[in-house]
């Protein structure tokens, strides 16, 4: 009978803790979920990743690839709802795929604020690059000031225009944040081939592997004298190959131009060197995209 009493006890016991337990609340989960467009594969390398800002703070809300069509590898992501519902903006940032920091890096490619559960993204926002570019203009010349050789005057790039009495920069772009740098290109037979990257369109760019000995102008440019990389014969006629402005993440995920390129132009076969030609804008696919909770 005692074993009986203490079995029956027991029972009890189990009931009213299983009751106890189904009074308690479990978190629910919400999902956000992105809408993306422009923007490209970054190889192994490097991921995106989404934050959502929460009382000041970031909070991730998972990373993700792009494949070479834009396809996102997720585009629904579950988070605790209490804090998606107290999000105020949403950011995506690059990250590297191996030893990232837990905090979102300096490349910060799109944002937007949530208006209920919504929210559009885009370049211009503060919290990403804070610019839509359609400021942006562009001049250059042809010639290959650091070689003596005037016979091959179009196998070099500079950004500067020289129509007044002395050089000035040939390019007007907005300053870019940290994480973010310019990068000239000129494609040759289908190879893009970088002229350097800067921050400024005055002074030197990071280049010059491709120049003569003699002194490059103080504004980003290139001579393709040198050092020809696989595919592509120095030096080389620029007229009739395009020419590109690009914004690449730092550090970059490419040795080809990013998705991001605000100044396109194709040199004319029947350009003058030594003559300023002026670039075009670019802006008819940019990154974009919205979020909605």
């Amino acid at each position: 009978m005692k074993k009986l009493i203490l079995t029956m006890m027991g029972l009890a016991l189990f009931a009213t803790s299983c009751s106890d337990d189904d009074s308690v609340s479990v978190p629910q989960n919400s999902n956000l979920d992105l809408n993306l467009s422009g923007l490209e594969d970054l190889g192994s390398d490097y991921v995106y990743e989404g934050w959502i800002i929460v009382d000041g703070l970031p909070v991730t809300t998972g990373r993700f690839s792009i494949n070479a069509t834009g396809t996102l590898s997720q585009t629904s992501f579950p988070i605790l709802k209490s804090v998606l519902d107290a999000a105020t903006t949403f950011v995506l940032t690059i990250e590297p795929a191996v030893g990232d920091d837990p905090a979102p890096s300096d490349v910060h490619v799109l944002a937007g604020d949530f208006s209920g559960t919504n929210g559009v993204l885009t370049l211009q926002h503060s919290a990403a690059l804070g610019t839509d570019f359609t400021s942006s203009m562009g001049k250059y010349i042809l010639a290959t000031p650091t070689d003596s050789d005037m016979t091959n005057e179009d196998s070099g790039i500079w950004f500067l225009d020289n129509s007044g009495t002395s050089p000035v920069a040939g390019l007007t772009l907005p300053t870019l944040p940290a994480g973010w740098k310019y990068e000239g290109w000129a494609v040759v037979n289908g190879v893009p081939i970088s002229t350097g990257t800067f921050l400024t369109p005055s002074g030197m760019d990071s280049s010059g592997i491709f120049s003569g000995a003699s002194a490059s102008p103080p504004f980003p440019g290139e001579d393709f004298l040198i050092n020809a990389p696989a595919g592509v014969t120095f030096p080389i006629s620029l007229l009739g190959k395009t020419v590109v402005i690009s914004v690449e993440p730092s550090p970059d995920n490419s040795p080809a131009p990013f998705a991001l390129k605000p100044l396109v132009h194709t040199v004319p076969v029947t350009a003058s060197t030594h003559t300023v030609l002026t670039m075009n804008q670019n802006l008819g696919v940019v990154p974009t995209g919205t979020v909605s909770r």
